[in-house]
């Protein structure tokens, strides 16, 4: 009996790992659903339906680093980047991107202090 090996899945930002299932835009036994980009894809463990599943993350457009969907790590805008890419390039996303990660910001140092 052939085993399979198991793949992991890990954020280059906040270090979580989880094994994952498939990795594409077509995840397998779904209908008809296409992904807007290439993802790190799993079965949903809480539902019985084959086809349910989870993205777990995919690759930051810029500099190829490995991101969960966690809005701490990456931003889905077109295409997947980190937030560190983010960041960097700031003043290259649309004005309401910028006011929302401003916001966030502000509501993430309020609930530090």
């Amino acid at each position: 009996m052939e085993q399979t090996r198991q793949k992991t899945f890990t954020c280059q930002l906040c270090g979580l790992t989880s094994p994952y299932s498939y990795y594409g835009q077509k995840p397998p036994n779904t209908r008809a659903i296409v992904l807007l980009e290439e993802c790190y894809v799993t079965k949903d463990p809480f539902s019985p339906d084959k086809e349910k599943f989870l993205v777990l993350g995919s690759t930051c457009s810029l500099c190829s680093m490995c991101v969960c969907v966690g809005s701490d790590c990456s931003l889905f805008y077109t295409k997947r980047f980190c937030m560190q890419c983010v960041n960097k390039h700031l003043d290259q996303f649309p004005h309401q991107i910028q006011t929302e990660l401003a916001k966030k910001k502000e509501r993430s140092k309020a609930a530090v202090s």
